[in-house]
Protein backbone atom coordinates (compact mmCIF):
# COMPACT_ATOMS: atom_id res chain seq x y z
CA UNK A 1 0.00 0.00 0.00
CA UNK A 2 2.81 2.44 0.81
CA UNK A 3 4.78 1.82 -2.40
CA UNK A 4 2.89 4.63 -4.19
CA UNK A 5 0.60 7.44 -2.94
CA UNK A 6 -2.09 6.28 -5.38
CA UNK A 7 -2.26 2.93 -3.59
CA UNK A 8 -3.01 4.57 -0.23
CA UNK A 9 -6.01 6.35 -1.72
CA UNK A 10 -7.22 3.53 -4.00
CA UNK A 11 -7.03 1.03 -1.15
CA UNK A 12 -9.07 3.28 1.11
CA UNK A 13 -6.31 4.06 3.61
CA UNK A 14 -6.02 0.35 4.31
CA UNK A 15 -9.73 -0.47 4.54
CA UNK A 16 -9.52 -2.37 1.25
CA UNK A 17 -6.80 -4.67 2.58
CA UNK A 18 -9.30 -6.70 4.59
CA UNK A 19 -8.89 -10.39 3.74
CA UNK A 20 -12.65 -10.76 3.41
CA UNK A 21 -15.29 -8.41 1.99
CA UNK A 22 -12.94 -5.50 1.22
CA UNK A 23 -15.69 -3.59 -0.61
CA UNK A 24 -17.88 -3.76 2.45
CA UNK A 25 -14.98 -2.61 4.62
CA UNK A 26 -14.40 0.33 2.28
CA UNK A 27 -18.08 1.23 2.44
CA UNK A 28 -18.00 1.01 6.24
CA UNK A 29 -14.94 3.29 6.20
CA UNK A 30 -16.91 5.75 4.04
CA UNK A 31 -19.86 5.64 6.44
CA UNK A 32 -17.71 6.13 9.53
CA UNK A 33 -15.56 8.90 8.02
CA UNK A 34 -18.61 10.75 6.65
CA UNK A 35 -20.26 10.82 10.05
CA UNK A 36 -17.08 11.69 11.97
CA UNK A 37 -16.16 14.54 9.61
CA UNK A 38 -19.72 15.87 9.42
CA UNK A 39 -20.20 15.75 13.19
CA UNK A 40 -16.75 17.05 14.14
CA UNK A 41 -16.46 19.86 11.58
CA UNK A 42 -20.01 20.72 10.44
CA UNK A 43 -19.03 24.23 9.35
CA UNK A 44 -16.65 22.78 6.74
CA UNK A 45 -18.33 19.47 5.87
CA UNK A 46 -21.53 20.99 4.52
CA UNK A 47 -23.51 19.22 1.78
CA UNK A 48 -22.06 21.52 -0.90
CA UNK A 49 -18.50 20.96 0.32
CA UNK A 50 -19.13 17.22 0.43
CA UNK A 51 -20.27 17.34 -3.20
CA UNK A 52 -17.10 19.23 -4.13
CA UNK A 53 -14.99 16.66 -2.23
CA UNK A 54 -16.84 13.85 -4.05
CA UNK A 55 -16.25 15.40 -7.50
CA UNK A 56 -12.56 15.96 -6.77
CA UNK A 57 -12.32 12.50 -5.17
CA UNK A 58 -13.88 10.94 -8.28
CA UNK A 59 -11.37 12.62 -10.61
CA UNK A 60 -8.38 11.82 -8.38
CA UNK A 61 -9.79 8.31 -7.92
CA UNK A 62 -9.65 7.67 -11.67
CA UNK A 63 -5.91 8.32 -11.52
CA UNK A 64 -5.33 6.41 -8.25
CA UNK A 65 -7.30 3.35 -9.35
CA UNK A 66 -5.63 3.32 -12.77
CA UNK A 67 -2.13 3.42 -11.24
CA UNK A 68 -2.97 0.89 -8.53
CA UNK A 69 -4.67 -1.52 -10.94
CA UNK A 70 -1.72 -1.27 -13.32
CA UNK A 71 0.81 -1.87 -10.53
CA UNK A 72 -1.16 -4.79 -9.07
CA UNK A 73 -1.71 -6.32 -12.52
CA UNK A 74 -5.51 -6.39 -12.11
CA UNK A 75 -7.53 -3.47 -13.51
CA UNK A 76 -10.19 -3.65 -10.77
CA UNK A 77 -8.33 -5.33 -7.91
CA UNK A 78 -10.54 -6.21 -4.94
CA UNK A 79 -8.41 -4.16 -2.57
CA UNK A 80 -9.28 -0.95 -4.41
CA UNK A 81 -12.20 0.56 -2.50
CA UNK A 82 -11.91 4.29 -3.22
CA UNK A 83 -14.77 3.80 -5.69
CA UNK A 84 -17.02 2.52 -2.88
CA UNK A 85 -15.95 5.35 -0.60
CA UNK A 86 -16.74 8.11 -3.10
CA UNK A 87 -20.02 6.49 -4.20
CA UNK A 88 -21.25 5.90 -0.65
CA UNK A 89 -20.31 9.45 0.38
CA UNK A 90 -22.55 10.55 -2.50
CA UNK A 91 -25.39 8.40 -1.20
CA UNK A 92 -24.96 9.72 2.33
CA UNK A 93 -24.76 13.39 1.39
CA UNK A 94 -27.98 13.07 -0.61
CA UNK A 95 -29.95 11.12 2.03
CA UNK A 96 -28.93 13.16 5.07
CA UNK A 97 -30.23 14.27 7.38
CA UNK A 98 -30.96 10.67 8.16
CA UNK A 99 -30.86 8.69 11.36
CA UNK A 100 -28.97 5.48 11.97
CA UNK A 101 -31.80 3.31 10.67
CA UNK A 102 -32.05 5.18 7.36
CA UNK A 103 -28.26 5.20 6.97
CA UNK A 104 -28.18 1.45 7.62
CA UNK A 105 -30.82 0.95 4.94
CA UNK A 106 -28.78 3.12 2.55
CA UNK A 107 -25.69 1.03 3.33
CA UNK A 108 -27.50 -2.26 2.65
CA UNK A 109 -29.11 -1.01 -0.55
CA UNK A 110 -25.81 0.36 -1.86
CA UNK A 111 -23.94 -2.85 -1.02
CA UNK A 112 -26.62 -4.85 -2.85
CA UNK A 113 -26.24 -2.84 -6.04
CA UNK A 114 -22.45 -2.76 -5.77
CA UNK A 115 -22.05 -6.52 -5.19
CA UNK A 116 -24.80 -7.93 -7.41
CA UNK A 117 -24.32 -5.39 -10.21
CA UNK A 118 -27.72 -5.89 -11.82
CA UNK A 119 -28.21 -4.41 -15.29
CA UNK A 120 -27.35 -1.73 -16.27
CA UNK A 121 -24.59 -1.56 -13.62
CA UNK A 122 -23.06 -4.77 -14.99
CA UNK A 123 -23.06 -3.25 -18.49
CA UNK A 124 -20.99 -0.25 -17.30
CA UNK A 125 -18.71 -2.51 -15.24
CA UNK A 126 -17.93 -4.59 -18.33
CA UNK A 127 -17.86 -1.74 -20.86
CA UNK A 128 -15.61 0.80 -19.15
CA UNK A 129 -12.13 -0.21 -18.05
CA UNK A 130 -9.21 1.41 -16.27
CA UNK A 131 -9.57 3.94 -13.50
CA UNK A 132 -12.71 5.48 -14.99
CA UNK A 133 -14.43 2.09 -15.20
CA UNK A 134 -13.52 1.26 -11.60
CA UNK A 135 -15.01 4.53 -10.38
CA UNK A 136 -18.02 4.84 -12.70
CA UNK A 137 -19.88 1.59 -12.02
CA UNK A 138 -20.04 2.49 -8.32
CA UNK A 139 -21.52 5.89 -9.16
CA UNK A 140 -24.19 4.05 -11.14
CA UNK A 141 -24.77 1.78 -8.10
CA UNK A 142 -25.10 4.93 -5.97
CA UNK A 143 -27.65 6.32 -8.44
CA UNK A 144 -29.80 3.19 -8.23
CA UNK A 145 -29.45 3.16 -4.44
CA UNK A 146 -30.66 6.75 -4.30
CA UNK A 147 -33.51 5.94 -6.67
CA UNK A 148 -34.66 3.10 -4.38
CA UNK A 149 -34.38 5.32 -1.32
CA UNK A 150 -36.39 8.08 -3.03
CA UNK A 151 -39.11 5.59 -3.97
CA UNK A 152 -39.10 4.19 -0.44
CA UNK A 153 -39.45 7.68 1.06
CA UNK A 154 -42.29 8.61 -1.25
Amino acid sequence: MFSHPAHILAQGFGSGLSPSVPGTMGTLFAWLSFNIFSDRWPAFFTPWNWLLIIVIGFVVGIWACHITGKNLGVADHGSMVWDEIIAFWLVLVLVTPAGAQAQTAAFLIFRFFDMVKPPPIRYFDQRFKGGFGVMFDDIVAAFFSLLCIALWRS
